[in-house]
């Protein structure tokens, strides 16, 4: 009796089990392409998955770290020159617009925070507004401030996050480590506040859900009186960084009219000298009764938009202070109604969010959940900046790129 040819080690049974984990090799060899598995389905499509003399695609993400976990860019590079991006997003699409539609006015708020995670009380109060319009509602004055003063805190906590993320981005540890330090103390003593350390679901269709109390104050007073020692000592890690100052200078480039074309917002404009702030070109809340300034840079490019986050850090330590002295007494919630039936009507309401504007338009129509609900998130709008900006640099610089405008993917996949 003569032997068969040996078995590879990839034959399957023909009634092999769906769990058998030859069964996924076998259908997934030959899948692995950075190019997508259809025929191109724009113009666009059509003209950067087509490859010239030199060229190939480069995958990077994903689950690439530079990538901040969720986003898939596709390159065509030459060597190592970027020749064309493709960004791939929808890999944390949640549907947050349509779970509001479906949820009264009070719960449509909860589903807002995930959208910027680290920096939530920006995605709450806009939606707030809306419905405050919708039900012309006046906010108590101390529940005003109580919203500026958090929401600053908050401000502060996502930039100490971008400086020590953009740090790691291009290779440093230490800043990350010192980024998340600041912000768990920040975190605390919001966590004091609203009885959350992310996701604080602390803003109310009205005002805010429960007054300052004795351990927020005590943990600010302390903070405060060593916040602005703390941010210059840690600012002496990245700006006396020859590596670090080198590899941001000059790259990224972003011209003021670009910027107003795509509708680029807060720090990546401002950093092209765009002195322009929701706070003050659109005012609202109690913003018109606090001094504070818009600070700007010239130069638009990645290490102009470090020092400007810095400088917007220290404003927010300037309201913040003035908050704590020129507080009133007072209720901090409207009296409202457990389930609220707005009249048909639409509103939008817009705040300055730390990666710019954070905005929501709301539609009712005499029912107790929203019928129409839609959520302008900034990180969206300065992603397609990635097209403009890092052609003609180095894969070693998209890194550098990226982490300077500073996205945060839970509102680009909302």
């Amino acid at each position: 009796m003569t032997a068969g040819p040996p078995k590879s080690r990839y034959d399957i049974p023909a009634h092999a089990s769906a769990d058998d984990p030859r069964v996924m090799l076998e259908e997934q060899i030959g899948v692995f392409e950075s190019i997508p598995p259809y025929p191109p389905r724009t113009e666009r499509e059509a003209e950067f998955y087509s490859l010239g003399d030199g060229q190939m695609f480069l995958n990077i993400g994903p689950h690439h770290p530079a990538t901040h976990g969720v986003l898939r860019v596709v390159f065509k590079i030459s060597g190592e020159q970027i020749v064309d991006v493709d960004p791939v997003l929808g890999y944390l699409h949640r549907g947050v617009e349509k779970l509001c539609e479906n949820a009264d006015y009070h719960q449509a708020i909860c589903y807002m925070d995930p959208l910027e995670y680290v920096s939530s009380l920006f995605c709450e109060w806009p939606a707030v507004m809306a419905f405050e319009k919708l039900l012309d509602v006046e906010v108590p004055r101390r529940a005003e401030y109580i919203r500026v003063l958090s929401s600053e805190l908050n401000r502060i906590a996502s930039h100490a996050l971008f400086v020590g993320f953009m740090a790691l981005d291009l290779g440093g540890l230490t800043p990350i480590l010192y980024g998340f330090i600041e912000r768990d103390e920040m975190v605390e003593m919001l966590a004091s506040l609203t009885g959350q350390r992310m996701l604080f679901n602390y803003f109310r269709i009205g005002g805010v859900n429960g007054d300052l109390n004795h351990d927020f104050m005590s943990r600010l007073g302390a903070w405060m009186g060593r916040a602005a020692e703390q941010i210059e000592a840690n600012l002496g890690l990245l700006n006396e960084n020859e590596i670090f100052v080198r590899r941001m200078r000059g790259m990224g480039l972003l011209d003021r009219e670009t910027a107003f074309s795509i509708g680029v917002t807060g720090p990546n404009l401002r950093a092209s000298g765009v002195p322009f702030d929701f706070r003050r070109a659109h005012p609202y809340s109690v913003f018109p009764e606090l001094d504070f300034d818009i600070p700007t840079r010239q130069e638009g490019d990645c290490l102009a938009r470090y020092p400007l986050r810095i400088d917007e850090i220290k404003q927010s330590l300037r309201i913040i202070d003035q908050c704590l002295h020129e507080m009133p007494d007072g209720p901090v919630m409207a009296k409202l109604p457990r389930l609220v039936r707005p009249r048909p009507g639409r509103a939008f309401a817009g705040v300055e969010g730390p990666r710019g504007l954070n905005a929501v338009y709301a539609i009712a129509d005499g029912a107790d959940q929203p019928f129409r609900m839609r959520v302008h998130d900034p990180s969206f709008v300065n992603l397609q900046l990635l097209n403009l900006m890092l052609p003609g640099n180095l894969v070693a610089d998209m890194m550098a790129v990226f982490s300077s405008l500073d996205p945060i993917m839970g509102g680009i996949d909302k």
